[in-house]
């Protein structure tokens, strides 16, 4: 079987944030305005209020899968 690509980014994905420039993981989504953290980092939020210019770079199945194999 396999595997479905997303296209629309959700909590967890890490995405690359063409208005700011960077990338980042969605933490939230609040009132269809995309909450963002740093890779590394909890702090220094930011928000993305259109999805259109998100892109997923690692879905957030992928960084579960990564994360395991690393354990």
């Amino acid at each position: 079987m396999s595997e479905q690509t997303r296209t629309t980014a959700w909590v967890g994905d890490q995405v690359h944030d063409s208005n700011a420039g960077r990338e980042g993981i969605v933490t939230d989504i609040r009132a269809g305005t995309y909450v963002l953290r740093p890779l590394h980092s909890w702090t220094d939020l930011w928000t993305a209020p259109d999805v259109g210019c998100l892109e997923i770079t690692v879905s957030r199945e992928e960084r579960l899968r990564r994360r395991e194999e690393e354990l």
